[in-house]
């Protein structure tokens, strides 16, 4: 009789146990998940202004209309993503065409003396920042998911009930383009 109450009480243990482990796991994933929406958030209130900044700078760059394409395809290719991979890819893409879209603009003075350029350009190093920010915020939930899913005894649980480990948000540049000091000109 001893024993068969030693082994119940065992075994509601390695219930509550489990249970306890799977909700952990499953909190990270939603976590995880809100951090990727609070991305998105970012990303649309990027999107919804890259056309205002596109039509100021045609106005003074009309000659720039390949780099000027290039934003406005990225931004379309972004705003039709579906998946949370497909989502980073055209995000990397946008963002490798905004940086050209900023090289080009070097060649118009003018352009960036303008009140309305300027609002719209303060406004998107904000969204930047934003988006920066997120995106840390998101490979921590990150990286908390990866290790709930990886680290004894919450592995087992993982496998048992397919948490796997999940893609951190990348730099959309190279390493070694990150390792380069900017360069700074007057």
């Amino acid at each position: 009789m001893t024993a068969l109450i030693v082994v119940g009480i065992i075994v509601v243990v390695l219930v509550i146990a489990i249970a306890s482990m799977y909700n952990g796991l499953v909190k990270l994933r939603n976590n995880r998940e809100n951090a990727f929406a609070n991305i998105d958030v970012q990303l649309k209130q990027r999107y919804d202004l890259v056309p205002q900044l596109v039509n100021t700078v045609k106005g003074y760059a009309t000659h720039e209309k390949e780099t000027l394409d290039k934003v406005t395809s990225a931004r379309a290719a972004a705003m039709n993503a579906t998946t949370v991979d497909e989502k980073v890819a055209a995000d990397k893409a946008l963002s490798g065409a905004l940086a050209g879209l900023r090289v080009s603009l070097e060649a118009y003075p003018e352009l960036k003396a303008n009140e309305n350029f300027l609002q719209l350009q303060n406004e998107l190093a904000d969204i930047e920042n934003k988006l920066s920010a997120a995106r840390r915020f998101f490979n921590s939930a990150t990286r908390e998911f990866n290790n709930a899913c990886e680290v004894f005894p919450s592995n087992i649980i993982a496998g048992m009930f397919n948490f796997k480990r999940a893609p951190m948000y990348e730099a959309t540049e190279s390493r070694e383009t990150l390792n380069k000091a900017p360069e700074v000109r007057f």
